[in-house]
């Protein structure tokens, strides 16, 4: 029995890839008998879990199951005779080396990306006032010299100090689910600790800036549609508190789940 997350796989060849890999099968010579078996288990388990099924997966285990059907079926001629043809598999066998080539390319691009991010391109200047003019050698006195290596000195410190306290903004990759994730276990921690009510500052990450602020109230929107529980703010602009929702019928609180 093969158990994974439906949101690890981008669509159904992602994750016939997936168990060709765990079940350390060569593309170019698939069984397809105990790979179909093993899609089509997950499939089952998707069920089971209540999970909605998008019907390109359903549309490959079809294909799956025909060729399946079609391998374990010999063809015969009129005579009798056993009919040679082409492999079955060579559609799927090109089709899923597509999809694999097409998803390095993607993980490359997506690096690329990522390195090019942090590079930082400076137009270019009219240099012909200093490479058509001969040189000129400066006279400046001892007091004009230390003068500028003061002045050096002091702009020197001043970038340092700037440095320290300013980095560079950078895109944040952190999703939805994560967040829900960290702010549910928090949530459940300080339930069990005996606290009904918790303030949604105690869910933030520490030295939360703008991006983590509004990250933890969109999935605070999402956990209270879909996880039982229920917020209060009593005035504008007042704190949030986060609390299990009441059971209109039991009276109780709803356990997530």
């Amino acid at each position: 029995m093969y158990k994974v997350s439906i949101d690890k796989f981008e669509g159904p060849f992602d994750l016939l890839v997936y168990l060709l890999e765990n079940a350390k099968m060569d593309i170019y010579d698939i069984k397809v008998s105990e790979i179909t078996e093993q899609y089509i288990s997950y499939l089952k388990e998707m069920e089971d879990l209540n999970i909605e099924v998008d019907t390109e997966f359903i549309v490959l285990a079809a294909v799956l199951i025909r060729l399946k059907s079609h391998m374990l079926l010999p063809r015969v001629t009129e005579t009798g005779e056993i009919m040679i043809e082409e492999d079955p598999r060579e559609e799927l066998k090109g089709r899923l080396l597509e999809y694999v080539r097409t998803k390095k390319l993607a993980e490359m691009l997506a690096e690329r990306e990522e390195y090019f991010m942090a590079v930082h391109e400076k137009p270019a200047e009219d240099m012909s006032e200093y490479t058509e003019n001969p040189d000129e050698i400066l006279s400046v006195s001892d007091e004009q010299m230390v003068n500028a290596f003061i002045m050096f000195l002091t702009r020197k410190k001043k970038v340092e100090e700037v440095s320290e306290r300013y980095q560079r903004v950078r895109r944040r990759k952190e999703t939805i689910e994560a967040r829900i994730e960290y702010m549910t276990d928090r949530l459940e921690r300080k339930f069990r600790e005996g606290k009904g009510r918790v303030s949604f500052t105690e869910l933030l990450p520490e030295k939360a800036d703008r991006f983590d602020i509004t990250l933890s109230f969109m999935s605070l929107l999402s956990m209270i549609r879909n996880q039982g529980y229920d917020a209060e703010q009593k005035e504008n602009f007042g704190e949030i508190t986060v609390k299990r929702k009441i059971d209109a019928v039991t009276g109780k609180e709803q356990m997530d789940v």
